[in-house]
């Protein structure tokens, strides 16, 4: 058997073992005010902001206007507004997502992701659980991370606002 045979092999069994399932969903909210139901999620997001956010789904590359936001200030969470990245941070990584080479304080959470078989670390907001993008170690120095994020689940709040 071919090695990418054997690896679509063991995807396939180990997917529902893993819990694929739980893998697709946001992460259990922090705060228990943010323990809201998906109907009361789907009145307070768009249908895009919706599905990154509380479904884990990925926004069209290239397609966020956050991508060209070069203003000072804080990139929140679309969710709940807890401040996730300063401007500082931000630099353009040629992936069609805005990125971050390091987030605020206490601002996400991680865990491994198995959506597409090989384990990623995915984040999200620490706060109200909120699917946000996934962090890759090719980033920029100081940090080498990069913080590959969907803007629709993130609100731009510009110093001074």
């Amino acid at each position: 058997m071919k090695r990418r045979g054997l690896f679509g092999l063991l995807g396939t069994a180990l997917v529902p073992w893993l819990g694929a399932k739980s893998a697709l969903a946001a992460s259990t909210p922090s705060d228990p005010q943010w323990k809201l139901s998906p109907s009361q999620w789907r009145s307070r997001l768009s249908a895009e902001a919706f599905s990154v956010l509380r479904q884990a789904g990925t926004e069209r590359p290239f397609s966020s206007t956050l991508n060209k936001e070069k203003r000072q200030g804080t990139y929140a969470c679309a969710g709940c507004q807890l401040p996730l990245f300063s401007s500082k941070s931000k630099y353009d990584s040629g992936t069609g997502w805005p990125s971050f080479y390091e987030a605020l304080a206490n601002g996400i959470a991680t865990k491994v992701d198995f959506k597409l078989i090989i384990p990623r670390t995915e984040y999200h907001c620490s706060r109200c659980g909120g699917h946000q993008g996934h962090v890759f170690d090719d980033g920029p120095k100081p940090t080498g991370k990069r913080y590959c994020n969907n803007g629709v689940a993130l609100v731009f709040l510009a110093k001074g606002n």
